[in-house]
């Protein structure tokens, strides 16, 4: 029996039993409280949210998930149609969705909330609305349609929306700076601290460490019981000798991180506070690059990144990528500089999406269709490691060269998979190669993307992210010339995207970049038109302690925008240009691009003088 404090009429009654009876089917899930709630959190927070301003106040109906204590699904009814919304929504007591809104604003101090309107008194024509009040935003916004769904529909399309992953992500990139602190506190060397995470969080896949750990009040044995859990389960998966003894070699520090005797385990606290944290996150958020994240800000508040050559690609671009090279479920993903295996993360999303829940294609999915390669052992082991948790325990990352000519051929040829015989050869090619430290010595950036080229089929796509110089160097820079000069009679360059300045501020590297796309083996034709885009503003902005994040939560539309433009070949001034150009013309929008006068002010033509001055500074060139 669900209890109720009001005292209504005949016709609200009926609202009322539609109501209750829809959700009700669903009792095995959630808790339905019907105008009152036995939670102490949901009443300390309703004491004042009376719609008259006369103390308490409860919703018609409060649901709470019995798996997820943090979101909460209110619902306000009202018999008559007309009494379903006010246009200022400021009429609490009258009106359905204005008292839906007004209860989810007290809750969401403390709760990601769904607020539900509901009027009419027939189940085959009830008005419904829904808006969505996620924990500590100003306000809610409309969100799913005009019928009522099943809880278990609420929750996933809420864990799913732009705005949820966006407010999480946040959130974690606040979290990476205090565990940052938590680790320098524990004088764990900056350099290390990625290689605990990534066991952590390995272990924590691991059902039976997942309740060991809090049972283990040694630390030193800790750190060995999740060391041996971890390597024994690589081991049954089949990884191989030689990544094996890798990825050991680089947990072994770990060790000696939990050697000291101590009163405080501070290993399993650590432990704790990552699983609360970083794996509630995970659970949301499948498919995203978390330890490339940690990776990023270990390395930037170290600021020891400019010694590695290594920019990590931002998990939003990541996400382009796979867009622009059209990644569905019959892909075959190549990265030959993979780093934390960000690009493959991020295959893996939009293929595992696209396989619509089939369990058998998701399994060749992360069995045979993610290859990588990563020379440095270090990265490596952060790698496969990465791949793992994500599921993909046979991991085709290999710790060898993303320029050796007889790995790229064996990759050309393909991985068949023992089990059905079928060869799965690289149609996709994402990149983002590393930086040259050294302008005489180190590998040319074009290098990796010609090889990454060489391993894809006929007309697969190759999307790579590479510093400026190497698209407006003309014959003076006589290795880069070559270079543009080889991809172009061998494969198409489809399009060139000028990416934001700061695109890599999260990675403490100042390099202006743009994206190149090509079509592999295809020689590029003469008279044939590439489409370059100015997409030089991606919504991104700077917050303290957060680095560069999508504030405002306009990455969306931009993203679409400029899928938009590059698929449909639209040139539009001042974003988007069509040229034909050759391995001499500097390939980028800036050089063709028509710009729209009308829109420019004094102020931009002072940014844009010092934007040049420090790119030509940040680039040892002279300004002229």
């Amino acid at each position: 029996m669900i209890k109720s404090k009001k005292s209504k009429g005949r016709k609200e009654k009926i609202t009322d039993n539609l109501v209750r009876d829809f959700f009700m089917q669903f009792s095995d899930d959630i808790i339905i409280e019907q105008e009152t709630s036995e939670n102490p959190s949901i009443d300390k927070l309703l004491q004042t949210a009376s719609k008259k301003g006369l103390g308490h106040g409860y919703p018609d109906f409060i649901i709470q998930y019995k798996k997820d204590k943090n979101f909460l699904i209110v619902i306000e009814d009202k018999a008559d149609k007309l009494y379903h919304e006010s246009s200022d929504h400021k009429q609490y007591d009258k009106y359905a969705v204005d008292g839906a809104l007004l209860y989810a604003s007290y809750l969401s101090k403390s709760f990601d909330v769904l607020a539900i309107a509901v009027s009419g008194t027939s189940a085959d024509d009830l008005k419904v609305s829904h808006f969505l009040h996620l924990k500590d935003e100003a306000k809610a916004f409309p969100y799913f349609g005009d019928c009522l769904l099943s809880p278990e529909a609420y929750y996933v399309g809420v864990n799913s929306s732009e705005e949820k992953k966006r407010q999480d992500y946040d959130k974690l990139l606040d979290y990476t700076r205090v565990l940052n602190t938590k680790l320098h506190s524990m004088k764990i060397d900056e350099a290390e601290r990625c290689i605990l995470a990534s066991c952590i969080l390995l272990a924590l896949r691991l059902p039976h460490f997942k309740y060991y750990y809090t049972t283990e009040d040694n630390q030193t044995i800790l750190a060995d019981h999740m060391i041996n859990d971890v390597m024994d389960w690589f081991k049954k998966e089949n990884v191989g000798r030689n990544k094996i003894d890798i990825i050991e070699s680089k947990y072994s520090v770990i060790r000696g991180m939990f050697a000291q005797k101590s009163k405080e385990n501070k290993l399993q606290s650590l432990i704790k506070d990552m699983a609360d944290n970083i794996d509630a996150f995970e659970k949301t958020n499948r498919y995203f690059d978390v330890l490339g994240q940690l990776y990023v800000a270990f390395l930037r508040y170290a600021n020891t990144s400019n010694d590695l050559g290594v920019v990590l690609t931002p998990t939003h671009i990541t996400e382009f990528f796979a867009e622009v090279a059209g990644v569905n479920k019959t892909s075959v993903v190549f990265d030959n500089c993979t780093g934390t295996c960000g690009f493959l993360i991020a295959a893996m999303s939009k293929m595992i999406e696209d396989a619509k829940g089939d369990i058998f294609i998701e399994k060749s999915i992360k069995k045979n269709q993610l290859i990588g390669i990563e020379k440095g052992d270090k990265m490596y082991c952060l790698a496969a490691s990465n791949m793992a948790i994500h599921g993909d325990g046979k991991t085709n990352i290999l710790p060898e060269s993303g320029l050796d000519p007889k790995v790229i051929k064996s990759i050309k040829a393909g991985i068949e998979d023992p089990d059905t015989g079928i060869v799965y050869k690289p149609s996709v090619g994402l990149l983002n190669p590393p930086y040259k430290a050294d302008k005489k010595n180190d590998e040319e950036e074009l290098e990796f993307v010609k090889w990454n080229l060489e391993a894809l089929v006929e007309g697969g796509v190759c999307v790579a992210i590479v510093p400026m110089q190497c698209a407006i160097a003309g014959e003076k820079k006589a290795r880069i010339y070559k270079l543009k000069k080889e991809l172009l009679e061998k494969h198409t360059l489809e399009a060139v995207f000028s990416m934001p300045d700061e695109l890599f501020y999260n990675s403490d590297k100042s390099v202006v970049t743009c994206v190149m796309v090509f079509t592999a083996h295809k020689k590029h034709p003469v008279n044939k038109e590439t489409f370059f885009g100015y997409f030089k503003y991606d919504g991104f902005e700077k917050r303290k302690n957060l680095g560069r994040i999508d504030a405002r939560g306009r990455w969306s539309k931009i993203k679409e925008e400029w899928l938009y433009l590059f698929r449909n070949r639209k040139e539009v001034a001042g974003k988007s240009v069509m040229k034909r150009v050759t391995a001499k013309d500097e390939w980028c929008a800036e050089a063709y691009m028509e710009t729209d006068y009308s829109t420019l002010s004094q102020k931009d033509f002072v940014n844009t003088i010092k934007q040049y001055i420090a790119y030509k500074f940040l680039s040892n060139e002279e300004t002229v």
